[in-house]
């Protein structure tokens, strides 16, 4: 048994436990949220538009991103290997009943992400020498529910999902895009020590060279960076998923009667959940959808609490709106794509090579090549992301220069790792660490809760009286306590 198969086991050993409980665990929370706060993702979604719309001006404080910068941050990370190489393993092992279920925990997630953003903003706090605004479950947890080491559990689970494994996913997600355009992979060095040959792949040593020229520069310049690619990236992807959605319309009508009508057929093969209830389509769906879109796993509130907002549900808002961009329209461009082409149904492809090959048969040999070009933007704005959120975190653990430094020498070295390893493995180790992360953040969330209710009604109070909502703690004595007075 080699090295990368023993960690697979390993990694297996804990996997299926935890998604067993975290799949109910996930929608309960979701609907949860969705119920107590009156179907706030459906009843403020055209206003969540307006405020995205109106967020790009900064507020009076010159150390905080504006609240656009947040959103497309937040996309930065969520719009990667998720949104092109996740759906195709889902649907490659669910079929396309999962991404009804993608869609699903879309829905709920959103006012999870709601909350959690919400609160973020709410208990975020003035780095001491950068004088930025830092924030996250670890500072909700510490803060509002009083637990330091509840906080730095999830700090340090935060820094292993999107510091070191989630890196590793987008790496592993470019080196097979790139193999599968130009062969790339074949192309490595060969360097003798001795009576030993080390094979180095250089197109790992790329990646690890231009991922430490910008996580050397600090969240200013990861947004800025991702503020002028995202939407770029975005748009041409998107373009090309609704062209070939175009000139297949016939198709479409039937894409979604399957998806529809495969979303609840319970496989025995799933084997070993509980009570043989949760089907294979179900349980990728779920899974996917949550690496893709975020929603409750406790990684977007890093950045939402960065941004300057005259109150906490602004950027709540701003944030929920992010998961539906990422689902419903990113994530579903790949679904057509795939399901369209009926690369699916054939063996020998997985991950991105998958939506490359469906590319390829609706566009030509080009397809795949525009988009490795396309996941190498995606992919990498996405690392940055990670690193961002991941830094916040250890920041709040210990932010020395010391400390700090060989933090990101360890993100290097978990890219290297992510372009010389497997599909399967890298991807297994990303949903063993984002359901340790969700499992800790869902649980927050919900012992958090009546301070999410309090902040809706603060402010519907004053969009109904007409005002522009601001969030005066002074007005809040029972809050005095737990948040810095020098923010809000």
């Amino acid at each position: 048994m080699t090295i990368q198969e023993q960690m697979l086991q390993w990694v297996n050993f804990f996997n299926n436990p935890l998604w067993s409980f975290l799949v109910y665990f996930l929608l309960a929370v979701g609907l949860f949220f969705t119920l107590m706060t009156g179907f706030i993702q459906v009843r403020w979604f055209f206003h969540s538009i307006a405020i995205m719309k109106g967020s790009r001006k900064k507020g009076n404080d010159e150390h905080g991103i504006t609240p656009f910068q947040a959103f497309v941050t937040g996309l930065a990370s969520r719009v990667g290997v998720g949104n092109i190489g996740g759906v195709a393993i889902a649907i490659a092992i669910g079929g396309p009943g999962a991404v009804f279920w993608m869609w699903v925990t879309a829905i709920l997630g959103m006012s999870s992400a709601f909350a959690e953003s919400t609160l973020a903003q709410l208990f975020k706090i003035r780095d001491p020498k950068s004088k930025q605004f830092r924030g996250g479950p670890a500072y909700y947890i510490t803060n509002g529910l009083k637990n330091k080491t509840f906080g730095v559990v999830f700090a340090l689970a935060m820094i292993l999902a999107y510091g070191f494994v989630f890196n590793s996913v987008q790496a592993n997600a470019m080196i097979k895009a790139s193999s599968h355009a130009w062969g790339w992979d074949k192309a490595n060095l060969i360097i003798p020590l001795g009576h030993l040959n080390f094979v180095v792949s250089w197109v790992g040593l790329v990646l690890v060279l231009i991922t430490a020229i910008a996580i050397f520069g600090g969240i200013k310049r990861i947004a800025k960076f991702a503020e002028m690619f995202v939407p770029l990236k975005a748009g041409i992807y998107l373009g090309l998923a609704l062209f070939i959605a175009l000139i297949n319309y016939e198709k479409v009508p039937h894409i979604f009667y399957l998806i529809f009508t495969e979303a609840f057929k319970v496989d025995a093969a799933a084997g070993g959940l509980i009570g043989g209830l949760i089907s294979i389509a179900m349980m990728q769906g779920i899974k996917r959808g949550l690496f893709s879109n975020e929603a409750g796993m406790g990684s977007a509130p890093n950045a939402a609490a960065a941004s300057d907002v005259p109150h906490p549900v602004n950027q709540g808002l701003v944030q929920m709106l992010g998961v539906f961009v990422d689902t419903f329209i990113v994530c579903t461009s790949t679904a057509m794509i795939i399901l369209i082409s009926g690369a699916y149904t054939q063996s020998g492809f997985e991950g991105v090579e998958l939506t490359q090959h469906a590319l390829e048969t609706q566009l030509g040999n080009w397809g795949g090549d525009v988009l490795a070009i396309l996941l190498f933007l995606f992919c990498y704005s996405a690392i940055l992301g990670n690193y961002a959120y991941a830094e916040g975190n250890m920041q709040f653990l210990h932010s020395s220069k010391i400390s700090m430094f060989i933090f990101r020498l360890c993100v290097l070295a978990m890219v290297y790792f992510g372009a010389v390893t497997s599909v399967q493995l890298v991807w297994n180790m990303a949903d063993l660490s984002m359901g340790i992360m969700a499992t800790i953040n869902l649980v927050a969330i919900v012992l958090l809760s009546p301070y999410v209710f309090k902040l809706i009604k603060d402010y519907s109070r004053q969009k109904k009286a007409g005002k522009e909502p601001e969030f005066k703690l002074s007005e809040h004595p029972d809050l005095q306590k737990k948040i810095q007075s020098d923010i809000w």
